[in-house]
């Protein structure tokens, strides 16, 4: 993870706003697996965001059945559970202040790693996924496809996976010797963050313990959060009390909640967003924030071309190339020094 601050005008080109409203958004993943063998058939292509120097046919010669590798354990990961979607995408996110695979490095004596972090710690999974993808990967093309690369091709392959589109990848990418978590308690904001610090993403599910707060004390004044649409305020609280049930989880979208679609803003319109990161995208008083929730309920596939172009242009932050960093052997650890 890079000592870097990164702005949001360095994550986007076109707008100021874009990359924090889709990282924000919960993104639905799905339980299907009705895939044909190819899994790129039936998946379009969108976005134009540019791709730097990374390329996605970086692996055309090297290791030209890397993608196939990813999608086939990913589909079996998928069927066994289907909250692993999104928790790989999720897993993306939380690394690519850098995208150098440091997320994924265990506690050495030289320094702590980066899943000790507040908004890590009981947040982020699918490790054991990526080593069983990282595993096959050396199999076939020994100390080729880095664990940054194989965490970008897990993100992409769970979207499409679960009905998201598709992107052409830049590839290319090494990885860190080494993990810093003092970046990642700055930089990645926790589920009650107010708008403007709101420039990454929360996904997937979320446990009680996350948005407690929204339901009893929003502004310490032990009243819940007057924006949450009333049905939907009582149905958190009854799967969450006031006291207990910290671990319960719920989804973040419960209209379709393993499904990568749109219905994530459209339950923020209705005042059933989840966490107060989720409420402030409508209720932040910031209106072109607001009007993107509403073009992104009411326009579905140009969520997924904004989403495109931002996740290409977060994958671009800062990466290691040509002779920095490594290519690791085992995402768990840097390779020994000969």
């Amino acid at each position: 993870m890079k000592l870097k601050h990164i702005s949001i005008q360095e994550l986007m080109a076109s707008t100021k706003i874009v990359l924090g409203a889709i990282f924000i958004a919960s993104f639905y993943l799905s339980a299907s697996l009705a895939f044909p063998p190819d899994h790129h058939e039936g998946a379009y292509p969108v976005g134009n965001a540019p791709i730097s120097s990374l390329s996605p046919d970086y692996y055309k010669f090297t290791c030209p059945q890397a993608d196939e590798i990813v999608v086939s354990i990913l589909k079996k990961a998928i069927a066994k559970e289907p909250r692993i979607a999104a928790s790989l995408l999720r897993l993306l996110f939380h690394d690519c202040f850098g995208c150098d695979a440091s997320v994924l490095l265990d506690d050495t004596e030289e320094f702590v790693s980066e899943k000790n972090a507040i908004p890590n710690k009981n947040s982020i999974r699918g490790f054991e996924v990526i080593d069983e993808i990282k595993a096959a990967l050396e199999e076939a093309c020994p100390h080729t496809v880095s664990c940054a690369d194989t965490i970008a091709l897990a993100a992409r392959g769970s979207t499409v996976l679960s009905g998201g589109p598709y992107w052409e990848l830049p590839l290319g990418r090494r990885d860190s010797k080494t993990a810093n978590m003092k970046p990642a308690n700055k930089n990645l904001p926790p589920p009650n963050a107010t708008l403007h610090r709101l420039i990454n993403h929360t996904i997937g599910k979320a446990r009680c313990v996350n948005f407690k707060q929204q339901l009893y004390n929003q502004h310490r004044d032990n009243r819940p959060d007057i924006t949450l649409e009333r049905s939907f305020y009582h149905t958190l609280a009854s799967a969450c009390p006031r006291t207990g049930g910290d671990n319960n989880i719920r989804s973040l979208d419960f209209a379709s909640p393993s499904k990568f679609d749109n219905s994530y803003y459209k339950l923020i319109l209705e005042g059933k967003g989840l966490l107060n990161s989720d409420e402030v995208l409508w209720t932040g008083k910031d209106p072109e924030i607001a009007g993107l929730v509403k073009s992104y309920a009411e326009n579905e596939p140009l969520f997924f071309e904004h989403y495109v172009n931002s996740i290409i242009k977060m994958g671009n932050i800062n990466p290691l190339m040509g002779h920095n960093g490594e290519i690791c052997k085992n995402c768990l650890r840097v390779n020994q020094e000969v």
